[in-house]
């Protein structure tokens, strides 16, 4: 594996990248779905967009704990001159090359309502909550360990950071780049991208 001049980006920010987004969207056809009386009803698809709220965020959060843990323990050191690439731009990045998936899971949910009413938003809008909770499950890790996790920009491809692609992780200290532990914007504004390493 090389050890410099990659671009590298945070783990937990490629993960953080497509809760908000899902989360939002969820809770529009939601929305637009409780409008609808469906065919098993509103009150059916209520109780039934909770269950399905709550195994789609669990599915989520848990998926891959396993890969992620593997290539968090096996991790190398930064190198000096690898790039650490800024928060906005990985979560750019991720919802423009998903944008189409996106968009399609939100019809998909709202046309969902017209046989069970809410269900199909509720789902995307647990999928969302799955990845923040993960998000925060990879921001522990990072603060126990003191470290942050990140990976090659050209092994993640367009956000898959445990995919098959991905050989290996890097970290640095817990004070490089723009986001805190777990992927949220940091606050405070650094000197320089290669601060805390």
């Amino acid at each position: 594996m090389g050890r410099g001049g990659q671009s590298l980006a945070r783990v937990a920010v490629i993960v953080r990248a497509g809760a908000v987004p899902l989360w939002w969207l969820g809770v529009l056809a939601a929305a637009i779905g409780a409008l609808v009386p469906g065919l098993t009803g509103r009150r059916i698809g209520a109780y039934a967009g909770v269950v399905l709220f709550v195994v789609s965020a669990a599915v989520v959060a848990l998926a891959r704990r396993r890969r992620y843990t593997a290539w968090a323990d096996a991790a190398s050191r930064a190198g000096k001159f690898d790039f650490l690439q800024d928060r906005s731009l990985t979560t750019r990045n991720w919802r423009r090359a998903h944008r189409w998936w996106l968009l399609a899971g939100f019809v998909v949910a709202v046309a969902s309502s017209f046989a069970m009413p809410g269900a199909g938003g509720a789902v995307l809008a647990g999928a969302g909550a799955g990845l923040w909770l993960k998000a925060v499950w990879l921001g522990r890790r990072e603060h126990r360990d003191e470290v942050l996790l990140w990976v090659r920009t050209d092994w993640a491809g367009t956000g898959r950071p445990v995919g098959k692609q991905i050989k290996g992780y890097r970290t640095t200290g817990t004070g490089a780049g723009d986001a805190v532990p777990g992927g949220a914007r940091r606050r405070r504004s650094l000197s320089g991208s290669a601060s805390g390493r």
